[in-house]
């Protein structure tokens, strides 16, 4: 009696979870390589902010927060964080202004008008900070506006708005367009569709773009560096003039401080709305 050929076609190759096993070992040491290379340096900067040398260096000798006494009794230090979470916080709140209507508007638009307008709208993306910043110094100087705090709000909002928008646009591409025709069924005007459905449903959007936002407008030094004074700069432009005069150890722990705020708000997403819900 003849075997059908498909018997041998689906028959166990003797060996053949070897590759697969190599090429699972191989995956997962270029994972764990890959997470300590990206978590090195962090860890290395938080381990010299607790330094008790002089000296910008990983010790062992022991602990100290010494380096963080250093930050309240240097104000510029204070002084430029305080600025820096006022700007990025009403910096978010400007953006989330301007893109939320926005995104409504150009989300379902297949024109070429609203690809163009959200090419336009998110384009401070893609250009160099260092070319905002230097375009809007002179735009802003042609305008007459002098005011350090106010040039900065601008400059950062416009930074802002692409990060606020590309979230809420895809929000808003998840919708379910039945839900607002039920509502229209039973009566509720277009601000009630907007606060009671629209806006729930999009929040998760609009809030991870303002994290974005947040998250980016702390860490702006291209854009910042062209404006602010002695009394009124951010952070990243007090950490770059100190370190052209002096350097140790309170710059790790300035960083350390910068990264508590993003762990921080990360965290704050994740209680909120949890990461699935905004990967979703």
């Amino acid at each position: 009696m003849s075997t059908p050929a498909t018997t041998y076609a689906h028959a166990p190759q003797s060996g053949s979870r070897l590759p697969e096993k190599f090429g699972g070992a191989v995956l997962s040491a270029y994972l764990v390589l890959f997470v300590i290379f990206l978590l090195s340096p962090i860890v290395i900067v938080v381990m010299t902010s607790f330094t008790p040398g002089d000296a910008v260096e990983v010790s062992f000798a022991g602990v100290s927060l010494r380096w963080y006494r250093r930050l309240l009794e240097y104000r510029p230090f204070t002084d430029s964080l305080i600025t820096s979470l006022v700007i990025a916080a009403l910096a978010t709140v400007l953006a989330i202004l301007f893109a939320v209507p926005a995104a409504l508007g150009i989300a379902d638009a297949r024109s070429r008008i609203a690809h163009a307008l959200t090419s336009f709208l998110l384009s401070p993306i893609a250009v160099p900070p260092l070319v905002v910043g230097l375009s809007s110094l002179y735009y802003l100087a042609g305008l007459g506006i002098g005011n350090p705090f106010v040039a900065l709000l601008i400059t950062h909002t416009c930074v802002s708005v692409p990060y606020v928008l590309r979230t809420t646009i895809a929000a808003c591409r998840n919708l379910n367009p039945g839900y607002g025709e039920a509502a229209s069924v039973l009566g509720a005007s277009v601000w009630q569709r907007f606060v009671h459905i629209t806006l729930p449903l999009i929040s998760p959007g609009i809030f991870a773009g303002a994290l974005f936002s947040v998250l980016i407008s702390l860490d702006n030094l291209g854009v910042s560096y062209f404006f602010g004074n002695a009394t009124t700069t951010t952070l990243p432009v007090v950490m770059l003039s100190y370190l052209q005069n002096q350097f140790d150890p309170s710059i790790a722990a300035i960083s350390t401080v910068q990264m508590l705020i993003a762990i921080v708000l990360l965290l704050a997403v994740e209680r909120l709305f949890g990461l699935r819900t905004l990967n979703a």
